[in-house]
């Protein structure tokens, strides 16, 4: 057991690690034939619990060359459906004054990946295509005065990494822990997961420092 701990706790700490550096992926846009689809949130960064709008925007080439041009209509023959994980909700589209700009009203209830899939047709074009938005964030960002900075929080659980790890060498140092049967194959592979534990949180202490 002791073995098993020491490898999934390594694997943690360099997930851990690695997890420090997050992408956002803001408005994206993608092309179906003639017509160029952007989708994004209304307000960013999108928090969680607080009302926000799925905003679309659908715009064509227009008359001058290197111009676009909205396009009007779309949601006649065209379904909008949000999804997160394995939920989806067919959602209500409303035009926007501007024509080719749509928005729907929406509050996201979990933090995370969100994406809209739209199916239908364009004036004769099917649409089949789905797209992500920014990732929703927690409260904490925009919370103030902050009840615990991020920085704080990552170094109380890099210390509790430490703090186990130091754990886990004292007990093979004392015997404690028997990893002495397989010829010593157990003891050098409880090793090896204690060395890829101590690596990973030097990782991460390297990534919060240039984070400061």
């Amino acid at each position: 057991m002791m073995v098993v701990k020491i490898t999934v706790f390594g694997f943690i700490a360099i997930l851990f690690s690695i997890g420090m550096i997050t992408p956002s992926f803001a408005h994206t846009t993608v092309e179906v034939g003639p017509y160029e689809i952007e989708a994004g949130w209304g307000i960013e960064p999108p928090v969680v619990g607080i009302r926000n709008d799925l905003v679309f925007k659908i715009t064509e080439s227009g008359e001058t060359e290197g111009t676009r041009k909205g396009v009007t209509s779309v949601f006649k023959n065209t379904d909008a459906t949000v999804m997160y994980g394995g939920a989806s909700k067919k959602i209500d589209i409303n035009s926007d004054p501007r024509p080719g700009y749509y928005f729907s009203p929406i509050i996201p209830t979990k933090t995370g990946s969100y994406m809209v899939e739209f199916k239908g047709e364009i004036q004769g074009v099917s649409i089949d295509v789905k797209i992500p938005v920014e990732d929703v964030e927690p409260t904490a960002i925009l919370d103030f005065p902050p009840s615990s900075t991020p920085g704080n929080i990552e170094i109380a659980s890099l210390k509790n990494a430490i703090s186990s790890l130091q754990q886990d060498v004292s007990k093979l140092k004392s015997g404690e822990t028997d990893v002495s049967y397989n010829g010593g194959q157990a003891y050098d592979f409880a090793i090896f997961g204690l060395s890829i534990a101590a690596a990973a949180i030097i990782l991460a202490i390297i990534s919060l420092i240039k984070r400061k």
